[in-house]
């Protein structure tokens, strides 16, 4: 009978480390791609790939191969200076290693043992020095070893379906003042198919990626003069913001959310109280102001924190909701920066609701509720993680106890299945993470809800109840798009480019055959712009008709109207639709309620 790699439920899956463990012979193994035998398959990849880099590079020195989101890495040393050019040459060589079929053998060993074998190899005793174990596991193929917990596959046969994917610089151990280290990613599967679909949507995310055609479209830009990490949002990006936010505005207004701004630094005695100057220091940045510390806010909460206590409040008030577009900076490092998925300056769609500890549950709930709309909007999958208590925290067992569990009963009686992310809250609270997948199956980390009994605490919060009793109340932070930033990044991988019409930059191009129709386009522009609620623009360079079109193409603009003679005489209009891919034509007051009605037609 076949044994499925990873699949026993009843023990750890490092407990399941050799072929000899497995109690199984290698021909009865059944390959899938579960999570548990992608681990397995991609960890003993990382391995292959090392053993492949120190045959051609004898010099190298390894520090750590992990398996992540996209694959598996591995950092190491080397004196050559390695390319994406190298990655076939590497590759090359971990196919001829595959088919000689090296058995892969785990040994232990003691500290010092391992210490004196390894004592010459500066990166391995870094290796040691973060894994407090007394005894070591070694796992060796062929002429190849390293220190590892496993598990992996018994034979370096079984490792066929795999692609380098890039090479970039890491830091050890992630300390930007360490020394750098070279860093080589690569992706396996149990076979040769999910290999080419996980290929061909790479290729589909190079054609969409968001840095690429928000230069190609005119969306945003960066600029290294005023800093790296700080979006330049130009007026097509600006818009289609704009856009993404008054349909958001009004979904708010409707579900009872009042508006609300703090300021974007605050004293540094603020955030000592917060918790956030201990936990949270390292991502802030901070100056000094008549001799007194401030620090540039990375969060909203403490300004919506102030709002609440600006007045006495009522269990008749509660629950109050406020949002707000806050303007947060972090400190990212220069080499984890990514177009605007990765910034410094960023704004949240943030949200802070006080409420009663018994209407946790409802709160949340109407959150849930609030989120299915908006993925629902741009036909988005979606999926939510509950994130537990990390080891940097504040706050008591019970208060997280309770929570926690406020959340797990909220997505029970919503039906949503989850997965749990153990020590992934924030320092104040647990969270549910929403994460979406988007068109070419790539999931994405975008909202979060967390329940926050921390800081109301922390800030004495407090509202009289019905018996005339002071009472601490909730603090629940919530945002559903993540912010606006990572978004739109999203939304533009997501469609291609190809915005739907209500929240495109530009919903209609205007292309007058010649001077003899640009009174009529300018005209209709504005009409369109006072009475439909769209954006139009008149394409009017002195170029050629065909180059005219092309260049409207190029901005993925969902219609384009081309204006000649007989449109400006009849006003019928000859309409290109790039969603529907059909050409049609409709009078010009008929198309400017159809447009209208579009317009109008999704809400959140």
């Amino acid at each position: 009978m076949s044994e499925v790699i990873g699949i026993k439920h009843n023990q750890s899956i490092y407990d399941i480390c050799t072929a000899k463990e497995l109690g199984i012979s290698g021909d009865n193994i059944l390959f899938n791609n579960s999570k548990e035998s992608l681990s397995i398959i991609r960890h003993s990849c990382a391995h292959l790939m090392a053993q492949a880099i120190k045959a051609l590079y004898p010099e190298a020195q390894f520090f750590v191969g992990p398996v992540v989101d996209e694959g598996f890495y591995y950092d190491f040393k080397v004196d050559s200076k390695i390319s994406e050019e190298d990655l076939p040459t590497i590759e090359s060589k971990m196919k001829e290693i595959a088919q000689n079929a090296y058995p892969i053998n785990k040994y232990t060993l003691s500290r010092q043992e391992a210490q004196i074998k390894f004592g010459n190899d500066e990166l391995k005793l870094a290796v040691m020095s973060r894994i407090p174990d007394d005894n070591l596991s070694i796992y060796a193929q062929g002429d190849f070893e390293d220190l590892c917990r496993g598990p992996h596959l018994p034979n370096t046969k079984f490792l066929q379906h795999f692609k380098l994917t890039k090479v970039a610089g890491a830091y050890l151990g992630g300390d930007e003042h360490a020394q750098m280290l070279v860093r080589i990613y690569g992706i396996a599967f149990a076979d040769k198919q999910s290999l080419k679909d996980y290929l061909f949507a790479m290729e589909e995310a190079k054609k969409r990626d968001h840095r690429k055609l928000g230069q190609e479209m005119g969306l945003f830009t960066f600029d290294e003069e005023i800093g790296a990490g700080l979006p330049i949002w130009l007026p097509k990006g600006a818009r289609l913001r704009q856009n993404i936010e008054r349909l958001l505005t009004t979904a708010l207004n409707e579900r009872g959310y009042e508006p609300v701004r703090g300021p974007e630094i605050l004293k540094s005695d603020v955030w000592k109280k917060s918790g956030h100057y201990a936990n949270y220091k390292e991502n802030m940045y901070f100056t000094t102001i008549d001799e007194q510390e401030y620090g540039i806010k990375p969060m909203n909460c403490v300004g919506h924190i102030k709002v609440y206590q600006s007045s006495p409040r009522s269990y008749r008030e509660l629950p109050l909701r406020f949002y707000e577009y806050g303007i947060v900076h972090r400190h990212e490092r220069s080499g984890v920066l990514h177009g605007l998925l990765r910034v410094r300056e960023f704004t949240q769609d943030d949200a802070h609701i006080f409420c009663r500890a018994e209407q946790i549950e409802e709160e949340v709930n109407h959150i849930i509720a609030f989120t299915k709309s908006i993925m629902h909007a741009f036909s988005f999958k979606y999926e939510m993680e509950l994130s537990t208590r990390p080891s940097k925290s504040i706050g008591s067992d019970e208060v997280w106890e309770n929570a926690t569990n406020a959340l797990k009963k909220a997505l029970e009686q919503n039906k949503i299945h989850y997965e749990i992310d153990e020590g992934g809250g924030a320092f104040y609270g647990p969270k549910i993470d929403i994460k979406i997948t988007d068109a070419i199956g790539r999931k994405w980390q975008c909202g979060t809800i967390q329940i926050d009994m921390n800081l109301p605490e922390r800030f004495e919060l407090s509202y009289t109840d019905e018996h005339n009793a002071q009472v601490q109340p909730v603090m629940i932070h919530r945002a559903i798009l993540g912010s606006f930033e990572r978004f739109v990044a999203i939304l533009t991988e997501h469609f291609g480019g190809e915005f739907p019409l209500f929240i495109a930059p530009t919903q209609v191009i205007l292309v007058p055959i010649g001077d003899a129709q640009l009174e009529y386009a300018r005209a209709l522009r504005d009409k369109i712009i006072t009475q439909s609620g769209a954006y139009a623009e008149v394409m009017d360079k002195n170029e050629s008709l065909s180059k005219k079109i092309r260049l409207a193409e190029k901005q993925r603009v969902p219609l384009i109207i081309v204006l000649g003679a007989k449109e400006v005489e009849s006003k019928i209009l000859s309409i290109r639709d790039r969603r529907e891919k059909s050409q049609y034509e409709l009078p010009e007051g008929e198309f400017l309620t159809i447009l209208k009605t579009k317009i109008g037609e999704v809400a959140f």
